[in-house]
């Protein structure tokens, strides 16, 4: 079972966010945390931002060791597009699109073994004065 982590109407270019996802896709989550740390694009942030909630999601929801964890599946959508107009000459308005984008991540490594409830002692008896 894989553990998942979105982000969503990340205020970027799917193609920028994309290009940024592509470095870490397949590595473990520490390695693509260092990665993200060191790469010098805006996009960087909300892709480590979406790796270490999933890594957070993995770890305290779902009990998976946190040393263990790798990216399985790492996936850039289009989110909404804002439409939105520039001033040009002559009185016209040239029309453009602030994109947007969802950001989704799976990971993926070993379980924690259950820890089993402790044995319920006897109780003592009450000693009479």
């Amino acid at each position: 079972m894989s553990v998942k982590a979105e982000s969503k109407g990340v205020r970027l270019s799917p193609r920028k966010v994309a290009a940024v996802a592509s470095l870490v896709r397949g590595r473990t989550v520490a390695d693509a945390i260092v990665i993200l740390e060191h790469t010098p694009r805006r996009a960087a942030l909300p892709v480590l931002k979406t790796i270490k909630s999933a890594q957070a999601n993995a770890s305290h929801n779902h009990n998976y060791k946190a040393d263990t964890l790798r990216i399985v599946e790492i996936t850039v959508n289009h989110g909404a597009r804002m439409k939105r107009y520039r001033p040009a000459a002559m009185g016209r308005a040239l029309p453009y699109m602030k994109r947007s984008s969802h950001i989704r991540v799976l990971v993926d490594g070993e379980q924690r073994p259950v820890k089993q409830p402790a044995a319920a002692k006897p109780a003592a008896k009450k000693e009479a004065k």
